[in-house]
């Protein structure tokens, strides 16, 4: 008979060691190796087992259309590529306390489906008391507090949902492995299991996940490649708005985007967030720029703040809220060299307004016309916004869907927009708005401030 034995396994990667190392030789990581003990195989691995499938040629191979779950909240049909598609496994991570289960909670109750939300951290009572705050009501919605994974496919079967929601897979254990929930092994065998569950019943399942402090999902990283769709749910809880975030999507477009706005009664959806984003001031105040970015398929226009001052203490400071600090000192650097502003002396601070963060590069030079009006304490145009990756010759490049962005400029009013000269416009006669079109940064700034 097979014996019990111990395995060191790195739950960034799930590499197995037969001993403790400080890094780990797969990905490089340090202090991500941890120990479990593994079972030696039994009867109860047969659950798991399903019968062998046979090969075919690809034409023969019949399916539906992507058949969805469309819900009443529109953020999370957009984020989801347009619905839940049955028989997909959706992971949604995101930071202690950020509103992950109310997001589901609230899905689970504003909608008709036959729903089982199955909570390993809070008890019946939790839920309830949740539920009353939010002050939705769905009689199909069926609560399960449950932390074992034979227990709850158990319930799953006598209940039969349309949709299942697990909350959260760090708390779930099988009795097939020793180890303790939340261990690398257990993450992975029950994430297994419950993927494998969907394929076969085609119910799909939302799966939360606890993040580290480097903002990554805990557990091993293969999860987020099990899974058909990787959620983060983002946001300053010092703000009122959420995001959520598709950052893998197999059945729509990643890098998607859904705002929410915090408040006593659960999460609002905002229709409009370019509103919210930019904010209402009486007067024309200097360092403030507005870039019409994208969010995978959604036009936002959001406001960059800047500020530049003298550097009192000798070694400048360099700043950025929501925005990536490397492309800000590659940016300066532009302006430096290009140029010819002395900022190495100043302190330069950035920031998002509203928390959002964006990866978006046609951020660029609504980040450098910030920084200029700042420097030169000379406020922007208002009605102005700009559209434009900045390179490291100080060129104008183009950017994608600059259609898009300008109809969305010139929705929320603005008279004019700066972009590239290198995109490609058809018929402007057709446009409401005002389009510069300038191909170097020194042109820029010569028509915003003479």
């Amino acid at each position: 008979m097979a014996k019990d034995k111990k395995v060191f396994v790195c739950r960034n990667c799930g590499a197995n060691y037969a001993k403790s190392l400080g890094k780990c030789n797969s990905c490089g990581e340090w202090n991500t190796i941890d120990e479990e003990v593994v079972r030696a195989p039994s009867k109860t691995v047969q659950a798991y087992q399903t019968q062998a499938r046979i090969a075919m040629p690809v034409q023969d191979v019949l399916y539906k259309n992507d058949e969805r779950l469309v819900f009443t909240d529109q953020e999370i049909n957009r984020v989801l590529g347009g619905g839940l598609v049955t028989g997909s496994v959706v992971l949604l991570g995101g930071e202690p306390g950020i509103g992950k289960s109310t997001l589901l909670l609230q899905l689970a109750l504003q909608n008709n489906f036959k729903i089982l939300y199955v909570s390993g951290e809070e008890s019946e009572a939790q839920v309830k008391m949740r539920a009353e705050r939010l002050g939705r009501k769905n009689d199909n919605c069926y609560v399960l507090t449950e932390t074992s994974l034979e227990n709850i496919i158990d319930q799953f079967n006598d209940i039969d949902p349309q949709i299942l929601i697990i909350d959260s897979i760090q708390t779930l254990y099988t009795n097939i492995l020793e180890s303790s929930p939340g261990s690398v092994s257990q993450v992975r065998e029950c994430a297994a299991a419950l993927i494998k569950l969907a394929k076969e019943t085609q119910v799909p399942v939302f799966i939360v996940g606890h993040i580290t402090k480097d903002g990554m999902i805990a557990g091993p990283k293969v999860l987020e490649h099990m899974v058909d769709t990787v959620l983060h749910f983002e946001g300053d809880r010092h703000h009122t708005y959420r995001m959520v975030r598709s950052v893998k999507n197999r059945f729509g477009g990643a890098n998607e985007l859904g705002i929410y706005e915090m408040q006593g009664i659960g999460l609002r959806e905002v229709s409009n967030p370019s509103e919210i984003l930019i904010s209402q001031k009486d007067d024309h105040l200097g360092g403030i720029a507005i870039c019409a970015s994208m969010e995978g398929m959604r036009p936002l226009l959001i406001e960059v703040q800047a500020l530049v001052s003298s550097a009192v203490y000798g070694t400048p400071q360099r700043n950025g809220t929501g925005f990536d600090m490397r492309r800000l000192n590659m940016l300066l650097a532009v302006l430096e060299k290009r140029c010819g502003f002395r900022l190495a002396a100043h302190d330069v601070f950035i920031n998002i307004a509203g928390g959002i963060r964006t990866e978006d590069p046609a951020i660029d030079l609504a980040i450098v016309g910030a920084i200029l009006s700042s420097y030169q304490t000379l406020a922007l145009p208002s009605k102005t916004t700009f559209a434009a990756e900045v390179g490291l010759s100080g060129e104008i490049r183009a950017v994608s869907r600059v259609e898009q962005r300008i109809q969305e400029a010139e929705k929320l009013g603005f008279e004019e927009i700066v972009i590239s000269k290198f995109n490609k416009i058809g018929d402007l006669k057709k446009h409401n708005i005002k389009i510069n079109t300038f191909g170097k940064i020194e042109e820029v700034f010569s028509y915003l401030f003479g």
